[in-house]
């Protein structure tokens, strides 16, 4: 073996490299405040070899980079560890590179002859912020879309080259496919190969000046190896550990769902940024490009002029007074931010929207599989996540879902039409033919059918029918009885699944149902089965009431002689008028008869 390290020695020198670079002096001795170089650059290779493994699983496409993100960290075994741990270790890059810088300035190790070297680590902390920046697209799911899309929008705020810049980075004038290809070959490619060089750089001229020390010398001086290695592996074992900690916490990182250009969210960028964001807020109304541009770059200038300050002994104090009051600010902005954010009912609202996307999107994508069209269409077809979404936007004004707006808010208008939660059930059509609820506002209260002759026959005809039991004469039982019968029958035709068992067992057999709604007094005023022409009667056709058919039918026309005819009640043909489509009146429906995946169902 000897012979083979001689031979290996007598061609490459690794033995003197090797010596050079591990039995270096320290004034001082080693100290556990030189570790921050180290840390960092663990945290870098960490990133690089996880990055690596992600790459083979990863697909750089509008429409796969989510699926394929969704591959690692549900479906590929480890998948979520290895993903877990670049991102958190990204996350701890930030924090390393900012107690760096720190302890860089404090010791005054930026200070001539290591001007180079100070240099090469302020472009080293703009790439590696280039590298979460960019990062943050690849998932591909909303929160990193439209985090994004505000970042380079903020591009075009730059003089004379803001609009090409802006375009050479999206990728043209649309924001997509072509924005994230580019993203990653920014993030994978041109950024790791800069932040290679740069690295290699910083260390030759640290090498090349020597370690800078803190002046005076409290130990004696000790060696690079094995003293200083071994805090240096402490510390790198103690990052690995919390990182590791994180990763196990939250099973890896967050995906939220797959990015939906026609719907908005809430944008934010991650917390490293979020002090600009919050910075911008104080220069709105066209002077954005002072917060995100002039000001910014002024910061970064002055950086780059501080070792000629650090000459001198007021210079190097100013310094530090600096980028510590640069720090807290940054501190304070990014505390102001998340504040704001918490006592902002929208944004929480939508966070908690977002959270139930990103859960319902994964049950759906194990139970059902991603289709050709891509992850975002099962959220787009799913009735369970459009359903209340559609519901507030074009229903809510008026009807409400269990008292709110089918997102669990309250509207600001008033309710004045039904509730529908439920509706076509049979405990939806007992509560409706109470004489104590029709009138109310959870069904004709507010409606221009409040006095009109369905109020007034069930309020005389069915009055007694919903007394206690023990205030009821046998007469009045068996009243009650026979309407329930006609409740469940008409309630049968909606075929509702979750009361299909029920429905099965009451009426084995259909002409029995029927039979009930004919000899029912129901048929005075509601067409059934074609026992009358359309439009001779006042109220709704109970064919196939409640049913898929009759409820994409009564939101496409409720004029339609079949439903309400000329007593229709400003309800707007959302169908004819186009103001729904029909795959979107589709998904209302099927949220209105609870029709949509669930496991085990």
């Amino acid at each position: 073996m000897k012979k083979l390290f001689d031979w290996l020695d007598d061609r490459t020198g690794y033995r003197k490299i090797t010596k050079e670079a591990l039995y270096e002096p320290i004034p001082g001795g080693a100290r556990w405040r030189y570790i921050w170089g180290s840390t960092l650059t663990f945290a870098i290779a960490v990133q690089f070899i996880t990055g690596m493994f992600l790459w083979m699983a990863y697909s750089p496409s509008a429409q796969t980079a989510w699926e394929s993100v969704y591959y690692i960290q549900h479906e590929m075994k480890g998948g979520w560890i290895l993903r877990g741990i670049h991102h958190w270790t990204a996350q701890a890059m930030t924090i390393l590179l900012v107690l760096h810088l720190m302890q860089v300035l404090i010791d005054g190790a930026y200070k001539a002859p290591r001007e180079l070297n100070f240099w090469t680590g302020l472009i080293l902390l703009q790439l590696v912020l280039g590298l979460s920046l960019t990062g943050y697209l690849l998932p591909w799911d909303q929160k990193g879309y439209w985090a994004t899309k505000v970042a380079t929008n903020l591009m075009g705020l730059v003089p004379w080259v803001g609009d090409d810049l802006q375009r050479l980075v999206v990728g043209g004038s649309d924001y997509g496919h072509h924005t994230l290809t580019r993203f990653f070959a920014l993030h994978a490619g041109v950024l790791p190969m800069g932040i290679i060089a740069l690295i290699g750089a910083h260390i030759y001229f640290f090498r090349k000046q020597g370690i800078h020390t803190k002046k005076p010398h409290k130990k004696k001086d000790g060696m690079f190896w094995p003293d200083q290695v071994l805090m240096d592996a402490v510390a790198c074992l103690a990052v690995l550990i919390t990182v590791l900690v994180f990763v196990r916490m939250f099973h890896g990182a967050h995906l939220s769902a797959p990015a939906n250009p026609a719907e908005s969210f809430p944008a934010r960028p991650d917390w490293y940024f979020l002090f600009l964001f919050q910075f911008l807020k104080y220069f709105e109304g066209g002077r954005e490009i002072l917060g995100a541009i002039i000001i910014p770059g002024a910061v970064m200038t002055f950086m780059f002029v501080m070792p000629f300050l650090g000459g001198w002994k007021l210079g190097h104090r100013f310094n530090v007074f600096f980028i510590v009051v640069l720090l807290v600010g940054a501190g304070y902005l990014t505390w102001e931010a998340m504040d704001a954010d918490k006592r902002n009912p929208e944004y929480q609202a939508a966070l908690v929207q977002s959270d139930k996307d990103s859960h319902r999107v994964v049950e759906l994508a194990r139970g059902l599989g991603i289709p050709p069209e891509g992850a975002v269409t099962l959220l787009v077809n799913d009735p369970k996540t459009q359903g209340p979404k559609l519901f507030a936007q074009n229903c809510a004004s008026c009807h409400r879902y269990d008292g709110h707006d089918g997102l669990g808010n309250e509207p600001a208008d008033p309710q004045s039409a039904p509730d529908l939660l439920g509706v076509g059930s049979r405990e939806w059509l007992t509560r409706f033919l109470n004489p104590e609820h029709i009138g109310t506002t959870n069904f004709f209260g507010n409606t221009a059918f409040k006095n009109g002759q369905m109020v007034k026959w069930v309020n005389r005809k069915l009055k007694n029918h919903f007394k206690n039991e023990s205030e009821m004469t046998d007469d009045e039982l068996d009243d009650r009885e026979e309407l329930n019968q006609v409740i469940f029958a008409i309630s049968a035709e909606a075929q509702l699944h979750y009361q299909a068992e029920v429905d099965a067992a009451d009426f084995p057999d259909a002409d029995d149902r029927k039979d009930l709604i004919f000899d029912s007094a129901c048929i005075d005023c509601h067409n059934y089965e074609d026992e009358y022409e359309p439009g001779e009667t006042d109220g709704p056709d109970l064919t196939g009431y409640g049913s898929r058919q009759w409820l994409t039918e009564l939101i496409s026309n409720p004029a339609n002689p079949k439903h309400y005819g000329e007593n229709n009640d400003r309800m707007p043909a959302f169908g004819e008028k186009q103001m729904l489509t029909e795959p979107q009146i589709g998904v209302l429906v099927s949220w209105l008869r609870q029709e949509w995946y669930e496991p085990g169902r």
